[in-house]
């Protein structure tokens, strides 16, 4: 699929069935995850695979948006791996793991596999349910599976689009 189809016919999933997602289509999500571009390519991304009955009923203790998906990723970074701009000390672990959770998405999206992103998570319950050293950051839950029948984009979010020349300026704001 061209890049641009790819993107506008990409929509938040919330309605999953209980059919697992693939091996194969999980082993190549990840792949692609792993070629995402991070600072300095210092690769701090950790990703946390959520797909037994366990690990999920330890995410529901985390969030309520977990959609009963029945895969999750969990990505986060470690910030002793992470990149530090030097004049100010910017971290770059989340905008990392943002672009990692992106390419994850995207090629999930690829293989028909729906997903959403979801920042609305107790990141101490994450910490806690699943034994995440202090050096390991959650950033973003992504609950992935197949389209339940009917599901499809939310009607008033996701064609609302502001117009271009709101977002982008040239040389100037």
């Amino acid at each position: 699929m061209d890049f641009f189809k790819l993107a506008e016919s990409r929509f938040s999933l919330r309605q999953f069935t209980s059919q697992k997602v693939e091996k194969e289509k999980l082993d190549r999500i990840l792949a692609v995850g792993r070629l995402a571009p991070t600072a300095c390519n210092n690769q701090p991304q950790r990703i946390l695979v959520l797909e037994n009955e366990q690990a999920l009923a330890k995410l529901k203790r985390c969030t309520p948006c977990h959609f009963d998906a029945p895969l999750a990723l969990l990505v986060c970074y470690d910030n002793r791996e992470s990149w530090k701009r030097s004049y100010d000390g910017k971290e770059f672990g989340d905008i990392d793991a943002s672009i990692v959770g992106t390419h994850l998405m995207m090629e999930a999206a690829e293989l028909g596999v729906g997903s959403t992103w979801v920042g609305y998570f107790d990141p101490s319950a994450m910490r806690r349910e699943f034994s995440l050293p202090e050096n390991i950051i959650p950033v973003a839950l992504l609950p992935m599976g197949y389209p339940a029948k009917g599901a499809g984009p939310n009607e008033q979010r996701h064609f609302s689009r502001k117009p271009l020349e709101e977002t982008i300026f040239y040389n100037q704001l």
